[in-house]
């Protein structure tokens, strides 16, 4: 124990993976200071995700990070489905994605390497002086006081054991959460658990493979390929009763799996860099709070990799409670509106889950039967009018009605949704000019009273002209307003403009 002075912070982040960095980097943007505490002295070395979708590279984008990611990434042109019958997989169907083609202004699919993506990630971060991460410090108790919360954590380096206090801890802290456990909170199993194992190679040869996503649909050995950078490849292959990654620890060994893939290269021109073995599970927290303490990521979620969307959803889970908690902190939104994280990201992170079930039971399942249905209906389901866009669609669902979500019961409404993010007149995106607050998007201009009143409560007005892309957004909803969060979610939308700007009154206090 020592007798250090307890330092006083108004977040602290246990955790610096992708979840707890973007938290961070959001929650400095709004002036709030945190300090983010890891038990790893730097960045995890070993990949993990290798996908990323439009929503979460807009997300990226906020942070100030786009461009670092653009020289990281690569945009994947879609996904095959294949069998699994022969030495070289049958093409069952093709599903192409337009890499430019996305309301949210980014590729819809993105393929990178997280090692890369954190550092990227961290570097922005010190843009932000109101932003420490302390690493080699890992959280062992965290205790309600009344008015905010003790963290107690170790520091690695020297044994020592110290103690900060916070108004608001956020637990970032991945599958095993000591956060998690602090709060009482579970996670609760959906059925699904599966040995995977997971191969990275590096190789400077043409593979001379389509540059998509490739799944093996069988229902024994089921499989994916991924080019995620260059000269850098991803197989993922479920092992069978009794394999373990040990008995794939040379090329020799892999050889008979990736062979579709390899054609005709060398032993010497692959290297292999990790054969690794991922339990894949789906989980979902019981609880995500207790009073000012929140789980996000991991530690509130787990998310089967078939749709590509588990690191995603921890990003998603900071987007959507770092601006509520910035704005409880800086008096323009009340304490209440904290209730909303758990009701809005609860139910679509479930959806999420179980639409990644559904893919994979659609693509693996069924035994023989299932295979042989494949093998007929899926070379068919490009004849189906929208379904092939449908399949590349990386749009997700809309969040359900909270304090912070106004929906109605009219169909194709706004609330909920994303707003787009397109090109403006000015040549910048709509995000840019937004900031970090609310946003009100019209097609005419409130009066002169309403504009002094959205101004006092720091809100952006945004014109949407005729025949523009925001224009033509409102026209889809059946609006000509919508009010807009931090997040780019809808909170509400209609065809009363002035009713619209006395209802953000309500939301947000005055300056």
């Amino acid at each position: 124990m020592t007798d250090d002075p307890i330092r006083r912070v108004p977040v602290v982040i246990v955790g610096a993976g992708p979840t707890g960095i973007t938290a961070a980097t959001l929650l400095a943007q709004h002036g709030v200071d945190c300090l983010v505490l890891d038990r790893w002295p730097g960045i995890y070395p070993q990949p993990r995700a290798v996908h990323l979708d439009d929503e979460i590279y807009r997300v990226i984008a906020r942070l100030g990070a786009g461009d670092e990611f653009a020289a990281i990434s690569r945009p994947t042109l879609g996904l095959r489905l294949l069998d699994n019958r022969s030495r070289r997989p049958r093409v069952l169907a093709e599903f192409q994605r337009d890499p430019a083609r996305s309301p949210n202004g980014f590729p819809q699919a993105n393929m990178f390497d997280q090692p890369e993506l954190e550092a990227v990630l961290r570097a922005n971060l010190k843009r932000y002086p109101n932003a420490e991460v302390r690493g080699d410090a890992e959280v062992t108790e965290v205790t309600d006081n009344g008015d905010g919360v003790r963290v107690t954590f170790t520091d690695r380096r020297d044994g020592r054991v110290r103690h900060v206090e916070a108004g608001y801890l956020l637990g970032c802290d991945g599958a095993n959460s000591v956060v998690r456990a602090q709060i009482g909170s579970a996670m609760r199993d959906l059925n699904f658990e599966q040995r995977w194992l997971v191969v990275d190679v590096a190789s400077d040869a043409d593979l001379r493979q389509w540059d998509g996503v490739h799944q093996v649909c069988d229902p024994v050995r089921a499989g994916t390929y991924m080019r995620i950078g260059p000269a850098r490849y991803r197989w993922e292959f479920r092992l069978l009763a009794g394999e373990s990654a040990d008995d794939f620890g040379t090329l020799a060994a892999l050889r008979p799996l990736i062979a579709p893939w390899v054609g005709g290269a060398a032993d010497g021109d692959l290297r292999l860099l990790r054969v690794t073995e991922y339990t894949f599970r789906a989980q979902i927290a019981d609880r995500w709070r207790r009073g000012n303490v929140f789980i996000l990521g991991d530690a509130a979620h787990l998310t089967p990799p078939f749709i590509g969307q588990g690191m995603g959803a921890g990003m998603r889970d900071a987007a959507n409670l770092a601006w509520k908690i910035a704005g409880v902190c800086d008096g323009s939104l009340g304490a209440e509106v904290l209730d909303t994280y758990e009701r809005e990201r609860k139910p679509h992170t479930r959806h999420m889950i179980r639409l990644a079930l559904g893919v994979g039971w659609a693509m693996t399942g069924g035994g023989r039967l299932g295979d042989a249905a494949r093998r007929v209906v899926l070379p068919r389901l490009r004849l189906i009018p929208g379904l092939r866009d449908k399949v590349v669609d990386s749009t997700t669902p809309s969040l359900c009605a909270s304090a912070l979500v106004h929906r109605s019961r009219r169909p194709r409404q706004l609330a909920g949704t994303l707003c787009p993010n397109p090109l403006l007149s000015n040549g910048q995106r709509l995000d840019d000019v937004i900031g970090t607050g609310f946003a009100l998007i019209a097609t005419g201009d409130p009066g002169d009273a309403d504009q002094a009143l959205l101004r006092r409560r720091g809100v952006a007005v945004v014109t949407a002209p005729p025949g523009s892309a925001l224009d033509a957004w409102l026209r889809r909803g059946r609006a000509t307003a919508a009010l807009v969060r931090p997040d780019r979610t809808v909170l509400r939308a209609g065809r009363d403009l002035a009713a619209l700007c006395a209802f953000t009154a309500t939301v947000v206090r005055g300056g």
